[in-house]
């Protein structure tokens, strides 16, 4: 029933559109974009001549980390540099001309940097986006389709950053797990959403 709702917000009844084929490795790996902290994230701040006021954090839930000197610092939804900027103007109060950097350790990301595969999957996971990476990436962090998934019902939901609306294209799982069909690899970009059915027989 969720599903059913969230489709006929998204619009549509009709045919999906399908996305364009893509190759299982790129022929020319580039960098995705720039990474931005999220919750949960573990990061390492290094304040050069003055160890002890360097440290690793985790960020906290609420978006936040805190460090010697420094308390309540929000993290989330800023790249790394931009938290070294920060870092930087705050420990100026203490320190002169501090040297900052951050290191992220351990990724998780914002939820619009992460991919979520839900529904019929051998284990539904919300997973870091990486750089070029494919619907056959994603499905192999998951386990596959499950016994009873109807893979060529599949959808992904991406938001469109032009329109500011998200739209809805078919994928076919079974074509690409099941059969081997090249041509139903695609390019996965950060915050799409794979939901995949059961048959209903």
């Amino acid at each position: 029933m969720m599903a059913a709702t969230l489709s006929g917000c998204i619009g549509g009844g009709g045919d999906r559109p399908e996305l364009p084929a893509t190759t299982f490795v790129t022929t020319r790996e580039g960098p995705g974009e720039e990474y931005i902290i999220g919750p949960l994230d573990s990061l390492q701040i290094f304040v050069w001549r003055n160890p002890e006021l360097s440290a690793k954090v985790q960020v906290r839930p609420d978006g936040r980390i805190t460090t010697p000197l420094i308390s309540d610092m929000p993290a989330v939804g800023k790249t790394p540099a931009m938290l070294a900027d920060d870092l930087k103007i705050a420990l100026g109060e203490y320190i002169k001309d501090p040297i900052v950097s951050v290191i992220v350790e351990n990724f998780s990301g914002t939820y619009s940097q992460q991919v979520r595969i839900i529904g019929a999957t051998e284990k539904p996971a919300s997973i870091p986006y990486r750089a070029n990476m494919t619907l056959l990436d994603a499905m192999i962090a998951v386990g596959g389709l499950s016994e009873f998934a109807a893979g060529n019902r599949a959808r992904l939901i991406r938001f469109d950053k032009a329109t500011g609306r998200q739209r809805e294209y078919k994928v076919r799982l079974s074509d690409l797990l099941k059969n081997g069909d090249t041509s139903a690899n695609v390019r996965l970009e950060p915050g799409d959403v794979l939901i995949i059915p059961e048959s209903m027989f």
